[in-house]
């Protein structure tokens, strides 16, 4: 099948479209907004719906509604937006609701700038709205797995029963690529939770809302152990050149693009350095960094923001090795030779 070169944004509509997305409701805002440009074009084409809401806040609650019908829906926003859904977006977790929301970070905090960073780590997985619940996390990192990943996004949420972020950095965003297309998907099933407006379907009741203290945490129960079976399953992530390695840079997104051109240059110059790249936020691979920090000798965590993920490879590691941070912010993307000569000083122990 041929190749199609387009943006990111554009790569994450089309792969909405192939699984099966049929709605978008959003508002735009850069680095974000050809997400919303390519859904008006796209959507209607295939007989589905694009709708700008007036707002972050009704768009997150238009999708709660659309999910509510058993169709799958997403929306799409930027950093400051993504803060403004964390409401609705507990609501949809509490609901146990399908979508996704799809994050292009900018640089904050605040308006920041519409330049590509990675501060939005602990917003989305760490639940940034009230309540106890997470959402699975996707971070692609090139344009063909802006479109994979979305779809996939759709299959984990319909078969939780929970939201989705795909998360990228706006690099990622606007970053021109070949992706190839694959099948779309077709017949979705009828879903027995979901409301369809019908007699078969009206007995159905969709609520985040358990007034008995009681009954909200067996609900509560009923979510974490949902949350468990998601970290057995859904955990995906990249290993590269692991196997003999005696040290180990980490990133996701752009960076780990960048990590990886780090490590081939040092593999020729024989140092035994290898990448790993988690693919999702959560499920984060804890296992794996926990079996690789006893047989290396330190790792380096290298992310645009002030440090966030670092601290769930602090956990992970449990002190089996030295973790080293290395972040650029404001929107600031890391040259290759920047992060060569940090990881150079990183391996000879001068940071």
């Amino acid at each position: 099948m041929a190749k199609v070169l387009l943006k990111g944004n554009d790569a994450i509509v089309r792969g909405a479209i192939l699984a099966g997305c049929r709605i978008y409701f959003g508002y735009p805002i850069t680095p974000a907004s050809e997400i919303a440009e390519a859904a008006a074009k796209y959507m209607p084409l295939v007989g589905g719906t694009f709708l700008q809401a007036e707002s972050e806040v009704a768009a997150i609650n238009m999708v709660y509604g659309a999910a509510s019908g058993g169709i799958r829906a997403m929306t799409a926003s930027s950093s400051p937006g993504i803060s403004l859904k964390q409401e609705g977006i507990s609501y949809l977790a509490g609901a146990e609701l399908p979508c996704v929301i799809v994050d292009i970070m900018r640089g904050g905090p605040g308006l920041g700038n519409i330049a590509p960073e990675q501060s939005d780590y602990n917003q989305v997985t760490k639940g940034g709205g009230h309540g106890n619940y997470k959402c699975p996390v996707l971070a692609p990192n090139g344009g063909q797995e802006m479109s994979d990943l979305t779809q996939l996004a759709f299959d984990i949420a319909e078969k939780y029963l929970t939201p989705v972020y795909l998360i990228a950095d706006g690099y990622t965003g606007q970053m021109m690529e070949p992706v190839e297309f694959g099948t779309p998907v077709t017949d979705l099933p009828r879903q027995d939770w979901a409301l369809y407006g019908d007699s078969e379907s009206k007995h159905n009741l969709i609520s985040s809302i358990y007034l008995d203290p009681d009954e909200l945490e067996q609900h509560n129960k009923k979510l974490q152990e949902k949350y468990k079976v998601i970290e057995e399953n859904e955990l995906r992530m990249e290993e590269f050149m692991l196997d003999d390695a005696e040290y180990i840079v980490m990133g996701y997104g752009i960076v780990s693009r960048i990590l990886k051109t780090v490590v081939e240059n040092l593999r020729a110059e024989g140092v035994k350095i290898g990448l790993l790249r988690p693919i999702t936020l959560f499920p984060f691979p804890k296992a794996k960094l926990a079996e690789l920090s006893k047989k290396v000798k330190r790792m380096l965590v290298v992310e645009m923001s002030n440090g966030q993920m670092v601290h769930d490879v602090e956990l992970a590691v449990k002190g089996n090795c030295p973790v080293k941070f290395y972040g650029r912010m404001g929107g600031v993307v890391p040259s290759m030779q920047e992060l060569l000569d940090q990881t150079k000083s990183f391996i000879t122990g001068d940071n």
